[in-house]
């Protein structure tokens, strides 16, 4: 039995009709489109044009929840803790507004190795009283935990911070960093969207305040739904400033005046729901559920260690942690003339991308060979040695 033909996971790989044609290693980016997609997209539209407003009551309305459940359940959250909206920027400027920055408590510390989005987000909150305190990294790959942990103090709200890096695919120490906020009464948004459907993620062991991302990477699920964990403790008592008639206690009797607030998850939605966007989640987060998080991650440890043998083979910079434990699913490699060489990638039907300060980013997912990585790394040869 050949080393590709013993690799189980690769039984899913069907599933995915870009793999018929290209050599897709850009999963952190976006995941390939499961076939089930087209199903479920003939199903909305067969749903709309046959029931037409009924749609709503029965389907349409609750499926924010469902599939808030179905993302929950990778993340060993309780059923009603994950409310699902359009992007994690949105999680966070939910999160944000259930608290006043006004008092003494107004410190929000984050990394700048953070997404920048979400950066945008924070730095904006400063017009609303928010001190902001950036930890810098030092060599570009990690975050210097002890840095960022003598940053959260007794003044500390908000640690929003990135469970595993963008840039670089460093992991995190959240335990460490949660431990620490919940000792000076501060609370941690732990950006999961570059780990979970990758790196197991269990936000009760954690005992996380907060976690959100996405669904259009590891998970599958296509652009439009970002998710947000609330600890059911605080989903109790939490009342978001950034709400809406979802999040009303009796949303169809459309009474004026304050809102008075429903229980979670849909104490956390706001407005209308993107109904496209949630039955186009669903077979991703299906497949993910079926291959499991932990073999995905196992594997994905062997091939993103092959990717890093093979940059060292020609010399090239890796800017991805080499400990497997501290590394997720991406290795990002910087040669010579790298933005051209993922241009040229591109045009092979090589899908990768680039980032300043990191690289080419190369990430397999389960359904990629071992094959495969050995044809994108011989391609990135022959593209540097031209330039």
């Amino acid at each position: 039995m050949t080393r590709e033909t013993s690799d189980e996971l690769l039984r899913w790989r069907a599933e995915f009709p870009i793999l018929e044609r290209t050599t897709y290693l850009i999963s952190n980016s976006l995941g390939a489109m499961p076939r089930g997609v087209y199903d479920a997209m003939k199903g909305y539209a067969d749903t709309w044009a046959t029931r037409g407003v009924r749609a709503w009551e029965e389907r349409w309305w609750m499926l924010a929840a469902e599939v808030g459940n179905e993302i929950g359940a990778l993340m060993h959250a309780p059923p009603g803790a994950v409310s699902t909206h359009q992007n994690v920027t949105t999680c966070q400027a939910v999160v944000a507004s259930c608290f006043d920055f006004s008092g003494k408590r107004n410190k929000v510390v984050y990394s700048d190795m953070n997404f920048p989005s979400v950066m945008y987000f924070w730095e904006a909150q400063r017009a609303y009283g928010a001190r902001v305190h950036m930890v810098r990294t030092e060599d570009g790959i990690t975050v210097p935990t002890e840095r960022l942990l003598d940053a959260i103090d007794e003044t500390t709200q908000l640690v929003p911070v990135s469970h595993v890096i963008f840039r670089s695919s460093y992991i995190q120490d959240a335990k460490a960093i949660i431990e620490k906020a919940h000792r000076v009464g501060a609370h941690v948004v732990l950006d999961t969207f570059q780990s979970l459907g990758n790196v197991p993620v269990d936000v009760e062991a954690l005992d996380v305040d907060f976690a959100c991302g996405g669904v259009l990477k590891w998970l599958c699920g296509g652009p439009g739904v970002g998710y947000l964990y609330v600890r059911p403790d605080l989903g109790k008592r939490l009342e978001p400033k950034l709400t809406g008639w979802f999040a009303h206690q009796n949303s169809m009797a459309f009474e004026i005046g304050p809102i008075r607030y429903t229980d979670p998850p849909f104490r956390f939605m706001n407005g209308t729901s993107n109904i496209p966007a949630l039955e186009a989640a669903r077979p991703g987060l299906k497949i993910i559920a079926e291959v499991g998080v932990e073999r995905i991650r196992e594997k994905s440890k062997k091939q993103t260690a092959r990717l890093i043998a093979l940059a060292d083979e020609h010399g090239w910079t890796v800017n991805s942690p080499r400990d497997p434990e501290q590394r997720g699913g991406t290795v990002s490699i910087d040669m010579p003339h790298a933005e051209e060489v993922c241009r040229e990638l591109l045009q092979r039907d090589i899908l990768v991308d680039w980032r300043p300060k990191a690289g080419v980013r190369m990430s397999p997912h389960f359904y990629n060979t071992d094959e495969e990585l050995e044809v994108a790394m011989g391609a990135v040869g022959e593209a540097a040695c031209s330039r």
